[in-house]
């Protein structure tokens, strides 16, 4: 009984912990996206491709436009026709 008590109990503190750090990167990444693509012609595809970009960096480069030597991730990445992902 112990045994079940505390594998429970361990499952249950790695899931919050978890559950616990994406919201707190999924903020970080509305915030910093929701700047970066305040200026942008088409706003929610500005969005969607910065989020996940963001999610997989872990960072945003500065301002609305450029920057992106702030963050190599972000800026590396390439869309299927070898274009830049990111915004």
């Amino acid at each position: 009984m112990k045994f079940g008590v505390s594998t429970f109990f361990f499952i249950s503190l790695v899931l919050g912990v978890s559950l616990i750090e994406r919201s707190a990167g999924s903020s970080f990444c509305d915030e910093k996206c929701a700047y970066r693509c305040s200026k942008a012609a088409y706003n929610d595809r500005c969005l969607k491709y910065c989020g996940i970009c963001c999610e997989e960096c872990h960072c945003v480069p500065s301002g609305t436009y450029g920057n992106k030597d702030e963050c190599p991730c972000y800026r590396d990445k390439k869309n299927s026709k070898g274009g830049p992902k990111c915004p």
